[in-house]
Formats: structure tokens, C-alpha cells, sequence
């Protein structure tokens, strides 16, 4: 963790276990995190960038999910900083 981001990187990993190691990075994401950016890839298909825009968008305490310019990132803002 750099700066208030936690860098969660899911190449290799299934849904599940994807889903697993985000839960845990989000309870472990103390008050200075703000901002969770998660590597889930995209040569590979998609499955594991729409399981987490999709589960995510609705988690309490995911405020907004930012999709930048990398294809194979997604970040989960926890709070504005």
C-alpha cells in the first residue's frame, strides 16, 4: 500500500477466488485507504472485470467504482479524498 491505495492484483484466479482475496483487501482497508485498485487483466476475457463492476457497484462500503484509462483495471473508491 502506497499513498492510501492497496494494489490488489488477480491474474490466475477464478471468480471465486478473486471475490475472496477483493472481501478481504476491503476488510483489512483501514481508514487511510481510500481508493482499492484492482488488476483483473483483459487478454483473458472478461469474467473476472464484470464480476467485480457487478459486485461492487453495490458493496456498502465501495463509494464509486472509477474505470481509467487501463482496460485491465478497475478501482474501488472506499471514500473521497
Amino acid at each position: 500500500m502506497t499513498g492510501g491505495t492497496i494494489t490488489l492484483d488477480l491474474h490466475g484466479m477464478n471468480c471465486a477466488q478473486a471475490q475472496a482475496a477483493v472481501d478481504a483487501a476491503l476488510r483489512r482497508a483501514g481508514r487511510s485507504v481510500y481508493r482499492l485498485e484492482v488488476i483483473h487483466g483483459y487478454h483473458s476475457g472478461d469474467a473476472l472485470r464484470r464480476m467485480i463492476r457487478n459486485t461492487y457497484a453495490r458493496h456498502p462500503k465501495v463509494k464509486r467504482i472509477e474505470i481509467g484509462l487501463n482496460p485491465g483495471a478497475t478501482a474501488l473508491i472506499l471514500r473521497e479524498y
